[in-house]
C-alpha cells in the first residue's frame, strides 16, 4: 500500500494549547476524500517531539479511526536514537497502525554498518512493516543506495522515505535498480515530480494538505506516462511547496490552514515559532 501520496498530518492546537482532536479528524477525512492514499501520524510535520504520551495516543487513535473507515493506510512515526528504545516503541504501537516510519538514528552517526544493524534488529521485532526515514540533514547520517537496497530485501522493511534535500546519485542508483517489495517515497516536497518521473512509488508530502487532489493527479500522471500533464502539475505544485517551506515546517502550513478555517489556531510549540504574516500571505 506504499504507493501514491501520503499526508503527514499537522497536529492542530486549540486556543488553550490542547490537541484539537476534532480538527485532526476533519483534516484526515478531507485529505483522504481528496485523493491521498494514506496518512502519517506523528511525523515531523505533526510536531511529535512536542507532544506528551496521551496527546500522541489521541492523534493515533483519531487517525486510525478515519483510516479504518476509508480503507487507507496509517503510518505512525517512531523515533529513537538507540535500537532498544525504538524497538520498545514499535512493540507498543496501538491497533490501527499499518506501518511505522522510523528515522535513521540521529546525532550518534553510527555509520552505515550501524544503521544497517539497527534496522535489521528492528525488522526482527516490529509488528508492522517499517519505512526507513532517510533525512541526513536532520540526522547527520548518510545512507547509501547499496545499504538501503540490502535493508529492502528484509520482508519487514517496506520502503524508504527519501529526503536528502535534492536528487543525488544514491537516489538515481536506488530508483534505477529497485528491490521488489521495497518502495521509494519522495520525502522532499519540492522534488516529488522528478522523483516520480524516475520511478518513485509516491511521496510523503506535507504540502499535500493543500491541493491534495492535484498531488494525487501528479502521481497518477507520471504513472500513466502523461508527461505534459505531469510536467505542468509538477512545476505548479513545486511553487506551492517552496512557499510552504519558506520557514521551518510546519509553521507556514499551519498559518495557511488556519487562514482557510481548517484548524482553530496557527499555533506551534516551542522551540518553533509561528510563521511570519508575510510567509503565510505568500503561500496563500
Amino acid at each position: 500500500m506504499l504507493t501514491g501520496i501520503h499526508v503527514p498530518l499537522v497536529t492542530p492546537f486549540t486556543p488553550e494549547g490542547e490537541v484539537a482532536a476534532d480538527a485532526v479528524e476533519k483534516l484526515a477525512c478531507q485529505v483522504l476524500d481528496d485523493g491521498a492514499a494514506g496518512l502519517v501520524a506523528l511525523g515531523t510535520t505533526g510536531e511529535a517531539a512536542a507532544l506528551d504520551p496521551d496527546e500522541r495516543a489521541l492523534v493515533i487513535e483519531t487517525c486510525a479511526r478515519v483510516c479504518e473507515g476509508r480503507g487507507a493506510l496509517l503510518t505512525v512515526g517512531v523515533s529513537g536514537s538507540d535500537t532498544r528504545t525504538t524497538a520498545r516503541a514499535l512493540r507498543a504501537l496501538p491497533e490501527g497502525a499499518g506501518a511505522a516510519l522510523v528515522t535513521v538514528p540521529s546525532f550518534l552517526r553510527p555509520g552505515e554498518r550501524g544503521v544497517e544493524a539497527h534496522f535489521t534488529a528492528l525488522a526482527e521485532e516490529t509488528p508492522v512493516p517499517l519505512v526507513i526515514y532517510h533525512i541526513p540533514y536532520r540526522t547527520g547520517q548518510q545512507v547509501g543506495a547499496a545499504t538501503l537496497r540490502r535493508l529492502g530485501e528484509h520482508p519487514m522493511v517496506a520502503g524508504v522515505k527519501y529526503a536528502t534535500g535534492g536528487l543525488d546519485q544514491d537516489a538515481l542508483d536506488l530508483l534505477g535498480d529497485p528491490v521488489d517489495g521495497f518502495e521509494v517515497l519522495c520525502g522532499d516536497d519540492l522534488y516529488v515530480s522528478p522523483m516520480l518521473a524516475l520511478g518513485a512509488a509516491g511521496g510523503i508530502l506535507a504540502s499535500a494538505h493543500l491541493r491534495t487532489r492535484e498531488f494525487a493527479d501528479l502521481a497518477d500522471a507520471w504513472q500513466a506516462g502523461d508527461v505534459p500533464r505531469a510536467r505542468a502539475l509538477g512545476h505548479r505544485l513545486a511553487a506551492l511547496s517552496a512557499a510552504l517551506f519558506a520557514e521551518p515546517n510546519p509553521t507556514v502550513l499551519k498559518g495557511v490552514l488556519h487562514a482557510r478555517g481548517l484548524i482553530p489556531t496557527p499555533d506551534v510549540r516551542l522551540p518553533l515559532l509561528p510563521a511570519s504574516p508575510e510567509s503565510v500571505a505568500a503561500a496563500l
